[in-house]
């Protein structure tokens, strides 16, 4: 068993196409892992193994794996890059303890940088940058390195400039200690030599070198004292200060290099054992109980602690299903028995591996550090904590985005009819951004995704992956209802027909709420018209009827009740019937609270070329888009524009058309806002019209 301080749980993340999976795959072959270097433009890349993901060359799913390097066990987690799968890097940076973010040389700090860098962030995930393909036409160093100050509102820290750009690019000067490597033209990593820095880089590799000691030493008063009486530290004592800095997330060593042509990873590696935190080095992770409130206990990473373990992911496969964990603290052997806290269940476990992308090791044990996948287990969901059943505790959960746009499937015949319902819970147990619905009405099963990529992909795996052949209907986007204005109204609801009656009468106000409020209710009720046990029952009737609006039955948010007064029956009222006067007052109100109609509306990132930028901007104008702003880059344009989904279906088509193949987007939701009303209409009607044919 590896020591604990020698482990590395990290994460590569990065924007689309920013080289995160070729980054890997050079890992795996410096540490011994590989000996034959896949490549995601061949479709052979070890972390991508789907076959989705080989033929369209992203990432759809994290991979991990494990390897070893200096003595150092790394576990390594290989994110998707696309915006609709940022659900995978979320839960991903949940289990880590530090990161490689990967910035393209020439693209820079792209949009999905920027979300991933955020989800870092909350998750206070230390990392290091690598900025990747300087080889390429336009690639700028410095220029990225700003953008990470600018953008990211980070600090990098430089530790390696690059000789050479573009096809000059030659290696990189590790500005600690001063050297130079050069790579040959071979494409081997191993084929490299140390010598001293160029000439021409002298001075910059020294101003560079100062500010780096400067940063470093603000971490050790000592240090800085005798620094700034002129002792420099030994480059141990700076080392020392950077890994101290790092893991509170001051500032971030950043360096440089190529993956695809095998120059600076080293380094990199380097990197992550000297600067990334072990599992003992990072905030231990907070236990909480059953209502989600936190404890005051923690879940400290030790091996002679009871078992701590998070179930961050589940994967369906050949062998049957497989749950990813992370042990935080503990052990865990074969033919143990551990407690699912969320269900209340034990569970016996069967088989431990360790992951190498789909291939798989057997185990005996696992320990704490240890990121690992039981096989077979039956009630284990994405979130759920597994513990020592002599010393139960949950650890914090994770929350996941709703989805913002939805399909229709129906399956083509009998036998893909028997089949559908059990691949889809395969599919929602892997996936927790994926939903599955059925329409009361119509028996139509509704999907519901992130994103139009998101959705693709999962109807090409029900076809492929589980042999389930079905129709697939329109995309439909997930609109919602809110109203404008306050109302004062009051409802009585009175039944009266053989044995006890029902009454209940309520005064009360609805009125709009802020934004992301959701549904917020407040009693006002003095002297006891309306018994205080009756409230919840109120509450519960006017929270239950919310999910059908008034408008086209899409779901209502953001508004506040108000109970004013009312009056009850000392033998008809009961909790029931003052619930089914909410409900009754909810269906009078709404429609005469000004009820809204409101769209998602999606943050979208659009790349260029600069001949094309008219077309685009005036195209995203048309899709009713509001230009946010423009940012060049050498290679082109990048647009920020905030557009509403339903005007954004088929975009990649008529983007590609627009710029002869070579633009690019991404786009992540943003907000809910009003629809304008002509389309409100069509919305309203062409609902209607479609519940009526059910």
């Amino acid at each position: 068993m590896t020591e604990l301080l020698n482990y590395r749980n990290i994460g590569i993340f990065a924007h689309v196409d920013a080289g995160k999976t070729t980054t890997t795959e050079r890992i795996l072959n410096l540490t011994g892992k590989t000996h034959k270097i896949g490549e995601v433009h061949d479709g052979e890349a070890t972390t991508d193994f789907m076959d989705q993901e080989r033929e369209r060359g992203i990432t759809i799913q994290s991979a991990a794996t494990t390897c070893y390097w200096d003595d150092h066990r790394f576990n390594i987690i290989d994110t998707p890059g696309h915006v609709d799968f940022t659900i995978e890097v979320y839960r991903s940076l949940k289990v880590l303890d530090g990161g490689v973010g990967v910035f393209c040389g020439s693209g820079g700090v792209e949009p999905q940088s920027e979300t991933n860098w955020r989800y870092a962030n909350e998750s206070a995930v230390a990392r290091v940058i690598f900025v990747n393909k300087l080889d390429r036409v336009g690639a700028d160093f410095y220029r990225v390195v700003d953008q990470v100050t600018n953008v990211l509102a980070a600090n990098p820290l430089v530790m390696t400039l690059p000789i050479g750009i573009e096809d000059d690019f030659i290696g990189v000067v590790d500005v600690l200690s001063r050297k130079a490597w050069i790579w040959d033209n071979s494409g081997d990593p191993h084929n490299y030599r140390i010598e001293d820095v160029p000439a021409d880089m002298v001075d910059d590799v020294e101003t560079y070198r100062e500010q780096m000691i400067e940063t470093a030493v603000e971490q050790d008063d000592d240090l800085m004292e005798s620094y700034l009486d002129g002792t420099e530290p030994s480059i141990d004592e700076i080392k020392r200060c950077i890994r101290k800095g790092t893991i509170a997330l001051d500032f971030f060593p950043t360096y440089c290099g190529s993956a695809f042509k095998n120059k600076g990873i080293q380094l990199i590696l380097d990197g992550v054992v000297d600067y990334l935190p072990s599992p003992t080095e990072v905030p231990p992770q907070p236990e909480v109980d059953m209502e989600g409130n936190e404890t005051g206990e923690f879940a400290l990473v030790a091996l002679d602690k009871p078992l701590r373990a998070l179930a961050f992911k589940i994967m369906d496969d050949r062998f049957g299903a497989l749950t990813f964990i992370r042990i935080y603290s503990g052990r865990l052997a074969k033919g143990t028995s551990v407690l699912n806290t969320f269900t209340g269940k034990t569970e016996r476990i069967g088989r431990i591996v360790e992951m190498h992308a789909d291939s798989r090791e057997e185990l005996d044990s696992a320990q704490a550090g240890d990121i690992v996948a039981i096989v077979g287990m039956k009630n284990v969901q994405t979130g759920h904590t597994l513990c020592d059943p002599k010393f139960p505790a949950t650890l914090e959960p994770m929350v996941f985005p709703d989805p913002v746009i939805s399909i229709a499937v129906a399956p083509k015949d009998k036998t893909a009819s028997e089949k559908l319902g059990v691949a889809l819970g395969k599919m929602i147990a892997e996936d927790p951004s994926f939903r599955v619905e059925t329409d009361e009405d119509s028996g139509e099963t509704i999907l519901k995704g992130m994103g139009e990529l998101h959705l693709d992909i999962k109807i090409d795996i029900l076809r492929r992956t589980h042999g389930v052949d079905v129709e697939v209907g329109k995309p439909q986007v997930a609109y919602r209802e809110t109203i404008t204005q306050l109302i004062e109204d009051s409802y009585t609801h009175k039944k009266q027909s053989g044995g006890s009656g029902q009454f209940g009468k309520i005064d009360y106000t609805i009125e709009p709420g802020e934004a992301g409020s959701g549904f917020v209710f407040e009693s006002k009720v003095t002297g006891g018209n309306v018994p205080r046990e009756y409230w919840p029952a109120i509450e519960k009737g006017f929270k239950n009827s919310m999910h059908q609006g008034v408008l086209a039955g899409f779901p209502c948010l953001d508004f506040k009740v108000t109970l004013l007064d009312g009056s009850f029956h000392a033998v008809d009222s009961s909790a029931v019937a003052f619930e089914i006067a909410a409900k009754g007052a909810y269906r009078q109100s709404m429609p005469r609270a000004g009820a809204q109609l409101i769209e998602p509306v999606m943050k979208v990132d659009v790349f260029t070329p600069d001949d094309h930028v008219g077309d685009v901007i005036g195209d995203l104008n048309r899709r009713r888009g509001m230009i946010q702003g423009q940012d060049s880059t050498p290679t082109g344009v990048r647009i920020k524009a905030n557009v509403p989904l339903s005007e954004m279906f088929g975009y990649i088509g008529d983007l590609r058309t627009m710029t002869s193949g070579r633009g690019q987007f991404s786009m992540e939701f943003d907000n809910y806002s009003p629809c304008p009303k002509n389309v409100a209409e069509a919305v309203i009607k062409e609902t209607k019209e479609r519940n009526a044919k059910k």
